[in-house]
């Protein structure tokens, strides 16, 4: 067995970045930035006034002072004259200021009677103007790679960037194996059971920017595996669930070496998800998790994600994590690192009592999984935890 970190490792030297691809912005949310945003234009592109109220000049600015409103300025409308002494111009939120005004009087300090406003007392120094390039400039970057959030599609469009290039979602082959399973929705037999690891595996990569194909069901035969391995081997990852332990009716590692798998490795110290394999099938990365339903859950999470997001560009890294204050007392941990469905209450991480691999109940109940060491002593209510959020 290795350790979950050297098993990373390993992953992450099967994979590479997929290919860059230009999308339009409107389909850019929750992609990667491939290459550096460039800025087409400056932001705003003139002085604009933040308030509504009276352009003028500042030198001019002291209390009962009156003007003459010589025109109006509104958003996408400037005033094309020269503001001179003893002026103002009517202006409103968004719009140019006019060329010889360096100040805006809001509009609640002003007294206006025809074309003539009086100023105030109590007027403060701020200019309420917002200057040209004040957000950015032309050619500034948004730097990649980027996970790129709403708010950087908005900043994006006000940077004009129409076509955004981004890294193609990996295309993931996900491969169920067993006699025992059928699909949701149809009637088993007294001896089968509901695919429910391919469902929830393919809702967790595509959240993560996987387009996930489910190939059919493949039986505990050579000829079932060897179709489905052949029905997979277009895609960027293939994902294989069950069959990968040393029992009889265990035929991914055999079959997938007879058509040519150089094994990476197998066997993690880790619980639950000790039976994970890796290797690379005809060029093609494999990933082969445990039958389990939770244990195919948790290696996705711990492994296939990291894996993924280094697909799409981004650093090689394992899962993120947040430190979180014991709820409880715990035992002493065992030689297998262990990743622990618990839920957060309060502030603290309790773990739940029964961690059993085939409890998807408790997984969906849970809200992190709690990380514990190798040989972790034992631990007290109130002391520090890893967890990773789910």
């Amino acid at each position: 067995m290795i350790s979950v970190s050297d098993a990373l490792s390993h992953l992450f030297d099967l994979v590479t970045a997929t290919e860059v691809e230009a999308v339009p912005l409107r389909q850019a949310a929750g992609r990667v930035l491939a290459r550096d945003g460039v800025a087409i234009r400056t932001q705003p592109p003139f002085a604009a006034s933040s308030m509504d109220g009276y352009a003028l000049r500042q030198t001019e600015v002291e209390p009962d002072a009156m003007f003459k409103v010589i025109g109006e300025a509104a958003a996408g409308h400037r005033f094309d004259g020269v503001v001179k002494a003893g002026q103002a111009v009517r202006i409103f939120t968004g719009a140019p200021v006019p060329e010889g005004a360096d100040f805006v009087v809001i509009q609640e300090d002003t007294t206006r009677r025809g074309d003539l406003i009086m100023l105030g007392h109590d007027i403060g120094p701020k200019t309420n103007i917002r200057p040209a390039g004040g957000d950015f400039h032309a050619g500034d970057t948004m730097d990649a790679p980027r996970l790129l959030r709403p708010a950087d599609i908005a900043l994006l469009a006000s940077m004009n960037v129409a076509t955004v290039p981004v890294y193609a979602k990996p295309r993931v082959a996900i491969i169920a194996t067993g006699d025992e399973l059928v699909q949701p929705g149809e009637v088993p037999n007294p001896d089968q059971i509901i695919a429910s690891n391919t469902y929830g595996l393919a809702a967790l990569l595509e959240q993560y920017g996987a387009q996930c194909r489910m190939i059919p069901i493949a039986r505990d035969t050579v000829p079932s595996l060897t179709q489905a391995f052949t029905m997979a081997q277009d895609a960027d990852l293939i994902i294989t669930i069950g069959g990968a332990s040393v029992g009889d009716h265990d035929l991914v590692a055999p079959v997938a070496a007879q058509m040519g798998m150089e094994q990476s490795f197998y066997k993690v110290a880790m619980r639950p998800g000790k039976p994970l394999m890796a290797g690379r099938l005809r060029d093609v990365p494999m990933i082969g998790l445990p039958g389990n339903p939770v244990s195919a859950m948790v290696c996705g999470t711990v492994f296939v994600v990291p894996v993924l997001r280094k697909m799409l560009g981004l650093p090689a890294a394992p899962a993120a994590r947040v430190d979180l204050p014991l709820g409880v007392d715990l035992p002493a941990n065992g030689p297998r690192e262990h990743y622990m469905r618990a839920m957060v209450r309060d502030g603290a991480v309790l773990p739940e009592d029964n961690q059993d691999s085939s409890l998807l109940g408790i997984l969906s109940r849970a809200d992190v999984l709690m990380v514990r060491p190798p040989h972790d002593g034992a631990r007290t209510a109130g002391e520090i935890i890893g967890c990773i959020p789910l």
